[in-house]
């Protein structure tokens, strides 16, 4: 059996496919595979910084005032 949704399981610290996947409150996913569920740290740091930069661009954040206040 072929697994194409894996996940990174918080519970048991470790990657689990679809099949094996117990705990789905505590989980992340699904990744397209084994590797990239154990890489999940640095896909969230990469959107979460994503994210921030969209939020500071479409709020405007990125420039201050004359008076040095956003």
């Amino acid at each position: 059996m072929s697994t194409e949704a894996w996940y990174w399981c918080f519970t048991h610290d470790r990657v689990e496919g679809a099949e094996q996947r117990d705990d789905p409150d505590n989980s992340l996913g699904p990744y397209p595979s084994a590797m990239a569920a154990a890489d999940w740290r640095s896909t969230t740091e990469q959107r979460a910084e994503a994210w921030k930069q969209a939020d500071e661009e479409w709020s405007g954040d990125d420039e201050a005032d004359d008076d040095g206040e956003p």
